[in-house]
């Protein structure tokens, strides 16, 4: 039955195939977002900027809580998986 249903879902392969080029960009942008060195580069950029004028003290406070709550959740899933990446 393998060999069948091969042949007769072929002319969808294309579309299983752009579905697998989507979840591996979105795994990948999912790690970029979720990298702890990411994040801290982030909240450093975030700090610059409120010492140079150019966000108020509200709109850091803001930022930064949703800046660590990634940090967060990052480090969550990565004690969770046990990959050795938690602080």
């Amino acid at each position: 039955m393998g060999l069948i249903s091969e042949v007769l879902l072929l002319p969808f392969a294309p579309v299983r195939g752009s579905a697998w080029a989507v979840r591996q960009l979105l795994n990948e942008a999912e790690r970029i977002y979720y990298d702890p060195a990411t994040v801290r580069a982030e909240l450093a950029r975030l700090e610059e900027r409120l010492e140079a004028g150019e966000i108020t003290e509200e709109e850091f406070d803001r930022q930064e809580d949703g800046l660590l709550d990634r940090l967060e959740f990052a480090s969550r899933n990565s004690a969770g998986l046990g990959n050795g990446t938690a602080p």
